[in-house]
């Protein structure tokens, strides 16, 4: 499908945001590009996004857009992360794999991921040894439904691991900090269809555990790094998957305790967005700073 794009007097705004002082400053915006999901590098000098089937960095204090060159990778979607030691970035093309790509430049792309057919894949997260990748299997069925679980591979290639294996909705899976849980959204919980919230389970797919209750929709669980914070994007009542265009609100649960019960939840901001406003790992290096995309139109 062809990338997304900006509608008649839409932009595509870059935020910055620090969840303790509650300070939000607007570091690049765009009347021409719909871009989307921002990360972090690790060393806190980039935030890197993509738009237009190509992927972007600029410095993390505001400026100019730089392509990264992902050589002959086809068009991307808006699932992208970088490893621990920002040497490299992983993103999810739209030909349904996952390639590593050279984050400064100067070598080929490498596809990780293994030939399956109609088999899409969808990258979340990376452990924090960087070996690992976490990312939804999309199987695609004829009646134009589709059946996502969660699933595992080497950063290396290798041997796919599934970790759900069920009829329900999954998405965003993503490592803690810890490397010990998998967090993902689900909709094994629902009270009526498209209700997904947050939940957590081990690297093995075992002890899964629910981590937020409410009548909202609750989507991609990003844990700070110091594993203190629970950031997520949360949907109004009734919402079906994680679309575009909506009012939405930024959401904290805090304290995020990986060895005992969650906190509360307090909103961060609302917004009007969706679908690319954090849809992958968005903390900066210090737990204080959350990147997201806002969608204003105006």
């Amino acid at each position: 499908m062809p990338p997304r794009a900006l509608r008649a007097g839409q932009r595509a705004e870059l935020h910055v945001i620090d969840v303790v002082t509650g300070e939000d400053r607007l570091v690049h915006e765009s009347s021409s590009l719909l871009f989307e999901a921002p990360n972090w590098s690790p060393d806190g000098r980039w935030l890197v996004v993509n738009g237009g089937g190509r992927l972007f960095r600029l410095p993390a204090d505001g400026g100019e857009l730089e392509e990264v060159p992902l050589g002959d990778v086809p068009d991307i979607n808006n699932d992208h992360v970088l490893s621990p030691d920002g040497a490299t970035v992983y993103v999810s093309a739209e030909d349904g794999h996952l390639y590593a790509v050279p984050f400064e430049g100067g070598g080929a792309p490498r596809r990780v991921s293994n030939d399956r057919g109609a088999f899409h894949h969808y990258l979340h997260g990376i452990s924090p040894d960087g070996a690992t990748l976490a990312y939804i299997g999309l199987v695609p069925h004829a009646d134009g439904t589709a059946t996502t679980n969660v699933w595992t591979i080497p950063t290396a290639g290798g041997l796919d691991v599934q970790l759900t294996d069920d009829e329900f909705p999954d998405d965003g899976a993503e490592f803690s900090p810890d490397g010990r849980w998998v967090l993902f959204n689900s909709e094994r919980a629902r009270t009526q269809p498209g209700h997904a919230q947050l939940f957590r389970m081990r690297t093995d797919g075992s002890s899964v555990e629910q981590l937020t209750f409410d009548e909202r929709v609750n989507w991609f669980p990003h844990v700070s790094p110091d594993g203190s914070r629970l950031a997520y994007i949360s949907f109004p009542p009734g919402t079906l998957g994680h679309p575009a265009d909506l009012d939405v609100v930024l959401r904290l649960l805090e304290p995020y305790d990986a060895d005992g019960a969650p906190g509360t939840v307090r909103d961060l901001v609302v917004l009007f967005g969706g679908q690319g406003t954090i849809n992958v790992p968005s903390w900066a290096s210090d737990s204080r700073r959350l990147a997201y995309v806002a969608y204003p139109m105006s």
